[in-house]
């Protein structure tokens, strides 16, 4: 048995293929219901190449998941939702950071949009980690503002690095900067009178 051929053809059913681009993937059999109409990636709308790509994930994974795609501020975003939603997410959130990547690469095929970020949340893992990286920020910045002395946090995804700097913004008594490279990048929390 050819595994590149089995790969091939798994691919092809989420709409990733390297076969002729002129031709539109198969439709997944679970979700779609006709024929997928023929666009060029000009012309597809990107909102419905990730939904498409995301619903015939899912479907695969587990059939009782359902997905939702809004655009918002230079992104789309998708939620998974679901009874077993959550478990997408994954060890520390690695498999939804797979799941984005994916996505974000079917979209800048099929729609010829590399542009556009790609934000996805499964059964709330994003907003819930957002929410305890809000709550880490304010303690770490009555520490930074007590102690007068800036706190380097270990390196993280630069998603993790944006939550904080949006948490500390406006913030009176510090302010955020990111250093390093890659993945080694993280955040320094620093008092507002620290080097100005």
């Amino acid at each position: 048995m050819d595994n590149r051929t089995n790969l091939d053809d798994y691919l092809a059913g989420l709409g990733i293929s390297g076969a002729d681009e002129t031709e539109a993937p198969p439709p997944a059999p679970e979700v779609a219901a006709g024929p997928v109409p023929v666009m060029s990636p000009a012309d597809e709308d990107p909102r419905a190449v990730l939904d498409r790509f995301l619903t015939g994930l899912a479907a695969r994974i587990d059939p009782g998941l359902s997905v939702s795609v809004r655009e918002g501020e230079g992104a789309l975003e998708a939620e998974i939702t679901g009874e077993n939603a959550a478990r997408l997410a994954g060890r520390d959130g690695r498999t939804l950071g797979a799941i984005e990547v994916l996505a974000y690469t079917v979209l800048a095929k099929q729609a010829g949009r590399t542009d556009l970020r790609v934000r996805v949340d499964v059964g709330g893992f994003r907003k819930r980690q957002a929410d305890t990286l809000s709550k880490l920020a304010e303690r770490l910045a009555v520490q930074v503002a007590k102690s007068g002395e800036a706190h380097e946090l270990q390196p993280m995804p630069a998603a993790d690095r944006r939550v904080l700097h949006i948490a500390l913004k406006e913030h009176p008594d510090v302010t955020t900067e990111s250093v390093g490279e890659g993945s080694a990048r993280r955040l320094i929390i620093k008092p507002r009178s620290y080097g100005e």
